[in-house]
């Protein structure tokens, strides 16, 4: 795995916290803070769509 750059974790109330990474080979990195090692790997793009997708409101039905 490349040397990933993790941002700080976004947490909930009483909640894991996810963390969010990218490496310099264009791939994005989300994992449960503290398992780092088992992140779920994608493009940067394919983070960012998910991103935009969440702020339009299309995963507000998980709320």
């Amino acid at each position: 795995m490349s040397d990933i750059h993790w941002e700080d974790p976004f947490c909930g109330e009483g909640a894991n916290c996810f963390r969010l990474g990218t490496d310099t080979e264009g791939n994005a990195y989300i994992a449960i803070a503290g398992q780092e090692n088992l992140p779920l790997t994608d493009t940067r793009e394919a983070l960012a769509q998910l991103i935009r997708g969440i702020k339009a409101g299309k995963a507000d039905h998980l709320l």
